[in-house]
């Protein structure tokens, strides 16, 4: 199964820091994205995705009022395979804690967001898609938005619950939309692999880019690796250097 850490991904071009067509993706509202009244339904792969892949949307999504879901589909218990500091019993508790907190510095409203964790075991969804197709669709309805990691971003947790989440809309009928994250963190050379023509841009004001930041900050976890089993950080240096950027972006 293909796996990654975004670490691995050191060389300076990358796509999120040297594709020229970042500069002319169009801009698209919150309005456009998410009607007024209707529900925003996040599903995460691993706990952390949500604020990594649209943190700011969140916050914009939140501060008009739109009822939110999420949807926790593993709990990252298995981050650091093999390691005595951070075993998967530790992580199973401590994770969902680091979510609580990260939830909390996004200011969203703890009271009324309905967070469903699937407790699915990460690094082995790859054929689960049909088992968490029927998970995700017990949580969604009809007028929905979802939004979930987009079908080719590159690791398997991630392209398969794209894909379950894109299926189950379809069959409520929901509105579905792709967010990239692994994909930007490819390198430059792979650019024509993404599909520039359905991008858009959700621009974010300085406050909401350092509330996003800050609730990155909460998985502490996920911030330090373990050296002595050679596990690098999941939240690199250069993935926080990205999530500074003043847009996310959503593929329509």
């Amino acid at each position: 199964m293909k796996t990654l850490s975004l670490s691995e991904s050191t060389l300076p071009a990358q796509i999120w820091n040297n594709a020229p067509q970042l500069e002319n993706i169009p801009v698209i509202g919150t309005h456009s994205l998410v009607p007024a009244g209707a529900r925003a339904v996040l599903i995460a792969p691993h706990p952390g995705d949500e604020v990594v892949a649209c943190g700011g949307l969140l916050q914009l999504l939140s501060s008009l009022g739109h009822p939110l879901q999420l949807l926790s589909i593993t709990d990252g218990s298995a981050s650091h395979p093999g390691s005595r500091q951070w075993s998967e019993k530790r992580l199973s508790v401590f994770r969902p804690q680091e979510s609580v907190e990260a939830l909390r510095r996004l200011g969203l409203p703890m009271h009324s967001l309905k967070w469903v964790r699937g407790g699915f075991t990460d690094n082995a969804l790859y054929d689960q898609e049909n088992q968490l197709v029927e998970f995700i669709s017990r949580y969604l309805r009809p007028g929905d938005v979802v939004f979930s990691t987009w079908r080719e971003d590159g690791t398997d947790d991630h392209d398969v619950v794209g894909r379950a989440s894109f299926r189950a809309a379809q069959q409520i009928g929901a509105t579905f939309y792709d967010l990239p994250v692994w994909a930007w963190h490819r390198p430059e050379r792979e650019q024509k692999q993404i599909p520039w023509e359905r991008a858009r841009k959700v621009r974010l004001d300085t406050w909401t880019v350092a509330r996003k930041s800050h609730a990155a900050h909460a998985y502490a976890s996920q911030l330090n690796g373990d050296p002595t089993m050679g596990i690098a950080p999941t939240l690199s240096p250069t993935l926080l250097e990205r999530m500074r950027l003043p847009y996310e972006i959503v593929f329509v």
